[in-house]
């Protein structure tokens, strides 16, 4: 059973609908945007520019014929075949397929041979409700669609872990939306500018992102003048975390996501970690929890957020970082510490006069 999307009349842009397929059908001038839209997609495994042809054998020789050609002109020296008959009223086998195929492209271009162990690109044919022919591709994420696992909210810093944290969990299905403290005038609004850049890069993956700016700078305050220094950091992620999960059920979204990583930091020991979530009673994900920074470095560079995150802009997480924080925090010390703070209406007042970018 084959679908048609009319997905823009304006620039004549269909996709059409298959098992395990998608077919984009676009003007050539539109090649370039579609290319980076789908390189970003998360749930599709790859994609590749295809020729289209009738289901005959000589329709099909052909079409393989000038793709051996473009590989060779790209410097491509060995080359196999790789054939899929989906319809098997088509006369030739996929064997078959492929020993045509093979000897019509190393007959036909000079210097191009077939090579089953180790080819320098691959030429594909599916026989479907017509013919495809293609090579090359490029590899997606892959993972699951955007929306299929439920919503979840991500605590989105200015740091490096955050953005590969909500990407990760987009790539498992999950819808996200962002929450993002700040500390004006103590941070600079070129920082929050600087997540809102951040909250681009991962949305262009996650199918666009809600961010939610909270001013943050009384209930930060209130920790500095009140509470003993070297719990500061501590406290101020128990407040976070209270404030995000009221912002994530107003919002219905099932967990919160953070980007911690075990013992990267003082505030992301077992104990610390235990300290700043006891307090709250939705699941809190932490897909780079067993990450080194090395790799999370990896993966920020991969999706194109590296470079933003180490812009050098101050947010509030390190605003007042003690130089000695406690390392391995008693939960009921923390709570008594927090409970005498009296937050709860600054955490509300903070939520009532955020700021959302879209």
């Amino acid at each position: 059973m084959l679908s048609i999307l009319n997905i823009d009349n304006e620039n004549k842009i269909k996709i059409k609908f298959t098992s395990g397929r998608y077919y984009v059908h676009a003007p050539l001038e539109k090649s370039a945007d579609i290319e980076n839209i789908l390189s970003r997609i998360i749930g599709i495994s790859g994609w590749a520019k295809t020729v289209v042809c009738e289901k005959n054998i000589n329709a099909v020789l052909t079409a393989c014929i000038e793709e051996g050609k473009k590989l060779f002109a790209n410097g491509i020296k060995t080359f196999k075949i790789d054939a899929r008959r989906t319809d098997k009223s088509f006369a030739h086998s996929s064997y078959e397929l492929c020993c045509m195929a093979g000897d019509a492209v190393s007959e036909a271009v000079s210097g191009l041979t077939v090579d089953i162990h180790n080819p320098g690109d691959i030429i594909k044919i599916e026989i479907r409700e017509k013919a495809f022919i293609y090579s090359g591709g490029v590899k997606c994420f892959g993972g699951l669609p955007v929306g299929c696992a439920g919503r979840g909210m991500l605590l989105l810093s200015g740091g490096i872990d955050s953005p590969v944290a909500g990407f990760l969990m987009a790539a498992r299905g999950m819808i996200i939306e962002a929450i993002h403290f700040h500390s004006y005038p103590y941070t600079s609004l070129e920082a929050k500018q600087k997540v809102i850049q951040l909250a681009n890069i991962t949305g262009s993956y996650c199918m666009g992102i809600h961010t939610y700016i909270l001013n943050f700078t009384k209930v930060q305050m209130r920790i500095k003048e009140r509470a003993p220094l070297i719990w500061t950091t501590v406290l101020l992620r128990m407040a976070m975390m209270e404030a995000a999960e009221k912002a994530a059920i107003k919002l219905k979204c099932k967990c919160l996501i953070t980007g911690e990583s075990l013992s990267q930091v003082a505030s992301q020991t077992i104990e610390n970690l235990t300290c700043t979530e006891n307090r709250i009673k939705l699941p809190v994900l932490r897909p780079l929890i067993g990450f080194s920074k090395e790799d999370i470095i990896l993966k920020a560079k991969k999706i194109g957020t590296f470079e933003t995150s180490i812009q050098p802009h101050v947010d509030c997480c390190t605003l007042f970082s003690p130089p000695h924080p406690v390392l391995r925090g008693n939960v009921n010390e923390a709570n008594e510490l927090y409970e005498k703070l009296e937050l709860q209406p600054l955490i509300d007042e903070a939520l009532n006069d955020y700021e959302l970018v879209k």
